[in-house]
Formats: structure tokens, C-alpha cells, sequence
């Protein structure tokens, strides 16, 4: 079975890295997560040898995404990719993105096996999720009227599934993680309120809690699948009470 793109995560407090594997791990508990927090003495600051540790212990040969908590905790993970052999530094990236965000959204795409690239562009989505204005949808962006509008209002009906949030907590950490991991096993692309559905930060953003009406819909036929799968998901209350 072929690996996944482990993540190290690089912090000044080794309280901090712990606690962000930990998060992540709840709704990454597949992914491989390492810490590289704090001094060797176990003080405030970063290591070199905890980060050069950390890559070769989140490296199965599928690559290695470092995020980092400031300025010099980069300066760090350079240092340590100068060390590391050609071949295996070819397959590391350093990401700037927040640290938290960052990490969440790109150890839920690790999991499901996302590549190193797709893993960077997760973590980098961090820097704007929270700050995304949905585009355009189908009927915006559609000109005209008359028989032919009616037609295509009909298409877009069938394209699209209106459900309401009936877990406790809404669409939290968890639950929002539990719905783009489904969504990214299939190919096609499904939207929840403007929002893509393989976009972790994305749904979060979106606040949806107990009671909340979201849309979802389907870019074409090709994902009515999804898009029924997606629905069920919502409908079934992610398994919370």
C-alpha cells in the first residue's frame, strides 16, 4: 500500500505542536503528524534536530509538508532541508500558511491520499478561506430567458439537493472533516452554499450549525453520486446525537 504526505509541524512551544497533532489527529487519524516543538532542553525555541527527526519520521517517500509558527521557525526548517540527501529534500516543502488552519486543512487532504501538491495547495488555502466571496453560481452567470431559461432552470433543479443540519454541534471540526474526506473520493465537484465540498477551511467558514439550510450542488450529472452520498452524510447526522 503506497504512503501518504506526512506533516511536521514546527513551533517555538513544544505545548503548541503537541497540541496541534493532537487536533489535526481527531480529524486526520490516518495522516502521518509529527511535532517538532520547542528546544532540546524542552525550552521556548525550535531545534534543529527535532525538525530534521520529525521530516525523516513523516516521510514515507510520498513527501513532506512543514508548517511553521514564526519567523525563525522557518529559518530552522531551511536549515535542516541544507542537511537533508538531494532526493529527499526534493519531496519537502516548507508552507507558509497559518499555522492551525493550515494544518488542519492539509492533514484532512493527507489523509485521503492527496499528493505533496495537493497537500501544499490545502495548507496555502489557509491564508483565505475565511476571507472567500462565493462566485457566481449557474444562474448568475446565465443570460437570456424565455423557453430555453426554463430548460436550464430545470437542469440546474436537478443538479441540486437542499438539506438541513440536524447534528447537535452543526457543521464543527469533525463532522466538516467527515465531509470533505467523502467528497474527495470522487471525482466530481459538488458545492455546499458556494463553497467547494473538498475545501476543509471552506465548509468551516461557512458556520453552519444545528438547523442551518445548506444547498448543495452538482457541476453536472456526473456527480449526482456524490452529490446523494454528500446529502446522506448531512441527513444522517454524521453519527452525533
Amino acid at each position: 500500500m503506497p504512503g501518504k504526505v506526512g506533516l511536521v509541524f514546527v513551533s517555538h512551544s513544544g505545548k503548541i505542536a503537541d497540541g496541534l497533532t493532537e487536533l489535526a489527529g481527531q480529524m486526520a487519524p490516518g495522516a502521518a503528524l509529527v511535532a517538532a516543538g520547542g528546544t532540546d532542553e524542552g525550552g521556548i525555541g525550535t531545534s534543529f534536530e527535532k525538525v530534521t527527526a520529525a521530516i525523516a519520521e513523516a516521510d514515507s517517500g510520498e513527501g513532506v509538508v512543514v508548517l511553521c509558527d514564526l519567523g525563525s521557525a522557518i529559518l530552522t526548517a531551511e536549515t535542516a532541508l541544507d542537511f537533508l540527501d538531494d532526493e529527499v529534500r526534493e519531496r519537502v516543502r516548507i508552507v507558509d500558511a497559518p499555522l492551525v488552519e493550515g494544518a488542519v486543512a492539509a492533514s484532512v487532504t493527507a489523509e485521503t491520499g492527496g499528493s505533496l501538491a495537493a497537500v501544499v495547495a490545502a495548507a496555502e488555502s489557509a491564508r483565505s478561506a475565511f476571507g472567500e466571496v462565493p462566485g457566481p453560481g449557474p444562474a448568475d452567470a446565465r443570460a437570456g430567458g424565455g423557453a430555453s431559461g426554463a430548460v436550464d432552470d430545470a437542469a440546474d433543479a436537478a443538479l441540486t439537493r437542499t438539506v438541513t443540519i440536524v447534528n447537535r454541534d452543526g457543521l464543527h471540526a469533525r463532522p466538516a472533516a467527515e465531509f470533505v474526506k467523502l467528497a474527495n473520493t470522487f471525482d466530481a465537484k459538488v458545492t455546499i452554499n458556494g463553497k467547494d465540498s473538498k475545501s476543509l477551511l471552506g465548509i468551516m467558514s461557512l458556520g453552519l450549525v444545528r438547523g442551518a439550510t445548506a444547498t448543495l450542488t452538482a457541476q453536472d450529472a456526473a456527480g449526482l453520486a456524490a452529490l446523494d452520498a454528500l446529502v446522506a452524510l448531512i441527513e444522517s447526522g454524521f453519527g452525533e446525537e
